[in-house]
């Protein structure tokens, strides 16, 4: 298949001081990694960035924003971040903490007092279960991209509509990743901050931070910034435009927040540094803390479906925190989220103990977006600094 590949390599230094001279080795490395996985998995447009300590030190934009017209992708190329939303919704959890609103061994039901499962035991679920996925909350089935809603009280209406759901597990017995938890969690900040959810992410977040051109509302996007989505093609082996984009807001805290390298890589700088980036803080260096703490151990499952699989683990341990995935690989730290919905592939990863923050975006599902984070960063590290 034919594409436009339109690369950016940069290694520079952003902090202060005089711009460190670019080391072409790793340059070149980096860019080799990422146009061999672009090429190998024929995705129709990727961008990458990495920033470590005070620099940026790589870019990458390969193909197009859709196929059979878009424009090259850019670092300011908007994509639907999936899942990746996650971790701002528990920050914005974090947030009313701090300010005295919420209370994260609480049940959900003093903020949403008409949240409920067909079972009792539904209205005990504590804020801190859900964010963890151990509230044994079900997940989506149908999200119904192509029946949007748009409006302000779609969250609570969907909330509201759980009542028929059941439970899949006891609370706190095992974590089960669960979307709806974090729907869930979306309309709790809507209720305790007497905000829509997508306008207190937008005004105690985003804006904050500099994050100019993320937003989790569809008709807040920059249209010309945006990629399409794609689905693979079994007639091409390649990759073909969805029908369907997905957006709909009822989902807004499991998957609708859209955002590009350069914004994502400022989430990642104030996250390295405790929540605070050019003057400007948004959480409390203990509430980041907290929120990377190993909640709740997935080292001994995920043992268990290796064997099961017969293949070997990639990782020492996993956990999960507040949304984060926790992991520990070949002595270094991460705290990550990777996201897919239809048409598009995301992943986030820090390493705080290497100052290294990874960001990796694809406009197309069913490719991992994970395994070039993994790739990127093992050439990184085994680089001088």
């Amino acid at each position: 298949m034919r594409r436009l590949l339109c690369a950016t390599l940069v290694v520079t230094a952003c902090g202060r001081g005089a711009p460190a001279k670019p080391t072409a080795t790793l340059a070149d490395s980096l860019g080799a990694i990422t146009r061999a996985f672009a090429d190998s998995n024929h995705v129709p447009g990727l961008a990458v960035g990495i920033w470590r300590g005070d620099s940026l030190l790589f870019t990458a934009n390969l193909g197009v924003t859709s196929l059979g017209g878009g424009t090259p992708i850019t670092s300011r190329t908007l994509f639907h971040m999936a899942s990746v939303t996650k971790p701002f919704v528990a920050t914005a959890i974090m947030q009313l903490v701090e300010q005295g609103k919420v209370r994260l061994r609480e049940p959900v039901r003093r903020y949403l007092p008409y949240f409920s499962l067909k079972e009792p035991r539904s209205r005990d679920i504590t804020v801190l279960q859900l964010l963890r996925h151990v509230g044994g909350i079900p997940d989506v089935t149908d999200y119904r991209w192509n029946h949007a809603e748009y409006d302000d009280g779609s969250l609570e209406r969907w909330v509201r509509g759980l009542k028929d759901s059941s439970l899949i597990a006891t609370p706190d017995s095992i974590s089960i990743y669960s979307n709806i938890g974090f729907e869930i969690l979306a309309d709790v900040v809507a209720k305790a901050s007497g905000q829509p959810f997508e306008v207190y992410v937008q005004q105690h977040i985003l804006t904050p931070l500099g994050m100019s051109k993320s937003t989790l509302l569809m008709t807040d996007i920059d249209s010309s910034l945006m990629a399409w989505g794609h689905s693979p093609d079994t007639l091409t082996h390649g990759f073909k435009r969805t029908a369907d984009y997905p957006y709909n807001r009822r989902h807004a805290g499991s998957s609708t927040l859209h955002s590009n390298v350069a914004d994502m890589l400022r989430w990642g700088r104030a996250n390295l540094r405790g929540g605070e980036l050019d003057g400007v803080r948004v959480l409390q260096a203990s509430s980041r803390a907290e929120m990377w703490k190993p909640g709740w151990d997935l080292t001994a499952e995920a043992e268990r479906d290796a064997r099961k699989d017969k293949v070997k683990l990639t990782f020492d341990s996993l956990a999960v925190g507040y949304s984060w995935t926790i992991m520990r690989r070949r002595g270094h730290h991460f705290v990550m989220h990777s996201g897919s919905d239809v048409g598009f592939s995301t992943d986030f990863v820090l390493a705080p103990d290497d100052e290294i923050a990874i960001v990796v975006l694809l406009n197309c599902h069913r490719v991992d977006a994970h395994t070039l984070s993994v790739r990127l960063f093992d050439r990184v590290v085994a680089a001088p600094r």
